[in-house]
């Protein structure tokens, strides 16, 4: 398989092999998640169509960090990522803000920041020298103490973490307005 994503096509990189396969199933789902946003006004991203406190625009600003933050913990290693283990509730209530759209915040400007970070990402893939090194996982409860993930890994958990909330957002777009991804 060979692709050329839009992050490697400005460098005239040609991507093949498994880091191509990995770039086709990363940009399906990413497709996913935007696509749910289609027509939607700034209103509509922002608002909860079920109990849950997720919305549209909330959902995409969280995939955004997370895979900023992954993105970063394959070079950086686990200096990227905070100490899980020390937050506060001041931390936990800013995370809690990337899962919603705050006052000032725009559909345009989430979906912009997205495309960014999927530009650096997509960039890391086609340049990165060794998908199976290896860094040590931060801190946290929900992490194997000890752990080490290969750039390989992180890049799946991505793709993984993208297409849950790309299953969310199907979902909150069909309780907003009918509207489905597929179907």
């Amino acid at each position: 398989m060979t692709t050329t994503s839009a992050a490697n096509a400005n460098a005239k990189t040609t991507v093949t092999g498994e880091r191509a396969d990995l770039l086709v199933a990363l940009e399906k789902q990413r497709h996913f998640l935007r696509f749910t946003t289609r027509d939607l006004t700034d209103e509509q991203a922002g608002a909860r169509s079920t109990v849950s406190e997720l919305c549209l625009g909330g959902l995409i600003k969280h995939v955004t960090s997370v895979e900023r933050l992954w993105a970063n913990f394959i070079v950086e290693g686990p200096s990227a990522m905070p100490d899980f283990t020390a937050w506060t509730e001041a931390d936990f209530a800013r995370r809690a803000d990337e899962f919603r759209m705050l006052p000032g915040e725009t559909l345009a400007a989430v979906l912009a920041e997205y495309a960014e970070a999927a530009l650096r990402t997509d960039e890391l893939v086609a340049t990165l020298a060794d998908l199976s090194a290896t860094q040590p996982l931060p801190k946290a409860p929900w992490f194997e103490a000890d752990a080490e993930w290969s750039a390989r890994r992180v890049l799946m958990h991505i793709v993984a973490e993208t297409a849950q909330h790309a299953g969310h957002a199907d979902i909150i777009r069909e309780a907003l307005d009918g509207a489905k991804s597929m179907g």
